[in-house]
């Protein structure tokens, strides 16, 4: 299979960004994107809505339900996934993209952001996968992609922002249980990780970082699809990087996903 045409994606945080970019890839062979998101009213400090996101979507060919969602919220997820299966008639795949980020100390950590990152990132993605699992197991090719780094116990990764890193392996260690758990049911788990820092408005909770040092979501965006229309017996438990992922499938020149092509690229975090 090398076309995402007639199937219906639940996107967590597709209004903008990587979730973005993953849903107009899939629209573009005339997918049904379900953009389950917060930003329903325009921010002139983070532009993009579920609203604008449909736009998008639909102007690259695919179809579109934005759904205003708090992944952090039982209802809500529940609800969205209600009615992304009854406007859609099932969901087909899971990409859990959503998630907050807070790149300090111990110190400098208020607890109201270490529990804003568990909630939204650890315990979002867990809830999604758990509200979209029923659907899943009746989708005839299906998959839970989550957007998070390989697992690694050096403590490297973990001392510049311990909350950060807990959390954010949270959602690795949801990939990493459930690709094990629904292996033999036929249901494809597996993360991906960009090599490189991308382009996204997460870029400017790192200091000193430009964004010409950055690729554009559109690599992780190529790489989801390549990894999603594999057959879901294919792959699954993988902790795969964009760049390897887009290698295997013969790509070589990168050149096009720099944002400032010839200028040095900064590895994204939790990758030497």
């Amino acid at each position: 299979m090398s076309t995402l045409k007639g199937k219906t994606l639940f996107i967590t945080g597709a209004s903008r960004g990587i979730g973005l970019a993953i849903a107009t890839r899939a629209a573009r062979d005339g997918a049904n994107i379900v953009i389950a998101a917060k930003s329903a009213v325009a921010n002139p400090k983070l532009p993009g809505t579920i609203h604008s996101a449909a736009a998008e979507i639909e102007a690259a060919g695919g179809q579109a339900l934005p759904l205003q969602v708090d992944i952090r919220e039982e209802e809500s997820v529940r609800a969205a996934v209600a009615a992304a299966v009854d406007r859609f008639g099932g969901i087909d795949i899971l990409v859990n993209n959503a998630s907050a980020i807070w790149l300090r100390g111990t110190l400098d950590t208020p607890m109201k952001r270490f529990d804003l990152m568990h909630q939204v990132n650890a315990r979002g993605t867990f809830l999604c996968s758990q509200a979209c699992l029923p659907h899943l197991l009746q989708a005839p090719n299906p998959h839970i992609l989550t957007l998070s780094p390989p697992l690694s116990m050096d403590p490297k990764w973990f001392s510049p922002h311990v909350a950060y890193t807990m959390a954010k392996y949270g959602m690795s260690l949801c990939v990493l249980g459930m690709a094990a758990e629904f292996r033999d049911l036929g249901i494809a788990v597996n993360a991906l990780w960009p090599r490189t820092v991308i382009a996204t408005d997460a870029l400017n909770m790192i200091p000193g970082v430009s964004t010409e040092n950055a690729r554009t979501p559109e690599i992780v965006a190529d790489a989801a699809h390549a990894i999603l229309t594999l057959p879901s017996r294919a792959q699954t438990g993988g902790f795969l990087i964009d760049d390897e992922v887009l290698a295997a499938q013969g790509v070589r020149d990168l050149d096009r996903y720099a944002v400032s092509p010839g200028k040095p690229l900064l590895p994204d975090l939790f990758l030497d």
